[in-house]
Order: structure tokens, then sequence, then C-alpha cells
């Protein structure tokens, strides 16, 4: 009979934040978005993980680090799918799909040149006209963009 010993891939965490579930190609975009470069807590990258629901997925564990609510939805742009878990003493106490908001202020770039934003210094704010494919509308110049085209600031 053979066994097989099921490994952790990554590091059980103690106390913090895991997000599960982003697309690989995302998960560098995710960790920018979160400025996870200026935190000074331990973080955990995994990439290329097998996935049953992706395929090949990322994650992330931020320890004795808890994001609001809003910033962690920010993540919905780059990982619709993407799930968040809450850790304390080892054990998952909560966990979140992420959900796009229904507006974004000062996280994307209009694509448009002629905006006021990319000419002004002044924040950004799109309405999310489409929470499935990821569409966006510029509350200032009406410019739509598309998932593939949004520019995080």
């Amino acid at each position: 009979m053979e066994t097989t010993d099921k490994k952790l891939q990554v590091a059980a965490l103690a106390n913090g934040t895991v997000i599960d579930h982003i697309p690989s190609e995302q998960l560098f975009k995710v960790v920018s978005l979160l400025r996870l470069d200026q935190i000074d807590k331990s973080v955990t990258i995994g990439n290329n993980l097998c996935s049953k629901l992706i395929g090949k997925k990322g994650i992330i564990k931020i320890a004795d680090t808890f994001f609001k609510e809003e910033e962690i939805n920010r993540i919905a742009i780059l990982a619709p799918n993407a799930k968040i878990n809450i850790i304390k003493d080892y054990e998952v106490i909560h966990k979140q799909q992420v959900s796009l908001p229904d507006e974004l202020h000062d996280i994307i770039r209009c694509a448009n040149p002629k905006c006021i934003t990319n000419n002004e210094p002044m924040a950004t704010r799109f309405e999310v006209i489409d929470k499935e494919q990821v569409v966006v509308k510029c509350c200032y110049c009406e410019q739509s963009i598309s998932k593939d085209a949004i520019k995080i600031k």
C-alpha cells in the first residue's frame, strides 16, 4: 500500500493575514498594491503553487498584520477570486471572499491622457460598472477601462 505525506508548501502562520488564490501572473502586482515592500513584519510569498481552482496560484502570508476591508477589497481589481483568511493562534478565525467596491479612490490611473487626473495633482475616482469582468469608468472624463488595461498607481 502506497502512502503519501501531505506537506504544507508554505509555512504555517501564527497570527496575521493570508491572501490565497491569487493568479500567479498577478501576485507581485498585489504585493505592490498592498505596499508589502514597506511593511516591517514577516511576509511569505509563494508563487506558481498548484491549485485545483485556478491551476497555478500565488499566496501571501503577512505576520501580525490585519488589513481594513477597503484595503483588502482593492485586491479584487487584480484577483477577483482571492480569498482572505485571518489567522489567530494558528487557527483560521475568519474567511472572506474579496469583492470590488462600488467606487475606487486613488488606486488606478485613468487611461485617458487628457483626463484632468493625469494633468493636475488630484486623486482619481472610478465607478465600478462591471464587477464580474472588472470594468471601471472614470468619474471625471467618463473613460471606461477594462481589467487588462487597468494601471495601478
